[in-house]
């Protein structure tokens, strides 16, 4: 089984900015989500983690799994909000919030990084690293886990583009006779 984390709460997630690629660590709340995750996710045999470069994804990983190294992949990181990172969600320009109202029909501001590109490097990422049946941990953030999960479920219309997904939420999916399944969140050991 594959499991795919978003990280947990930081400072900046909790001040609603738009953190982008900055790197900014877990905050108190952000460390209680990702241990209530680790006990969510206990007792499942990882024999491997992979996690986006960024600080809040790695604590999260380490912390969900304690003992294995995790592996860092640039693949996993997130999103680049280009001249966009930093913004105060409650306050974002018109562009964006034209884009994050319709992420399927409004292409992402100059400057940031296109939806496709998310969907290609995360794909790439799982065709290469989990391709097995063991189970595996993936801890990474909102855009970039929205990306796996269109990957994963072509079918779905870009419907995940417009999903919420909280701090510490998990989804799994498997791999199984050379495919991957349709991926489900995943909220009960």
């Amino acid at each position: 089984m594959i499991y795919i984390i978003r990280h947990g709460q930081t400072e900046m997630n909790h001040r609603g900015v738009l953190q982008g690629r900055s790197d900014h660590p877990l905050n108190a709340a952000g460390i209680a989500q990702a241990e209530e995750a680790a006990s969510l996710l206990r007792g499942i045999p990882f024999s491997a983690v992979y996690t986006s470069p960024l600080t809040r994804a790695l604590q999260t990983a380490r912390i969900v799994a304690p003992g294995i190294v995790p592996m860092v992949d640039p693949r996993l990181v997130e999103m680049d909000y280009g001249p966009y990172e930093g913004a105060d969600l409650r306050r974002l320009p018109p562009e964006v919030i034209t884009f994050f109202r319709d992420f399927v029909h409004n292409p992402a501001p100059r400057g940031m990084e296109p939806l496709g590109e998310v969907v290609r490097r995360t794909g790439a990422f799982l065709e290469e690293r989990c391709r097995t049946e063991e189970d595996i941990l993936i801890s990474t953030h909102a855009i970039a886990m929205k990306g796996i999960l269109e990957y994963l479920t072509p079918d779905s219309n870009g419907a995940y583009w417009a999903k919420t997904i909280g701090n510490c939420a998990v989804y799994r999916t498997a791999y199984q006779d050379g495919a991957f399944a349709v991926p489900t969140e995943y909220r009960e050991a």
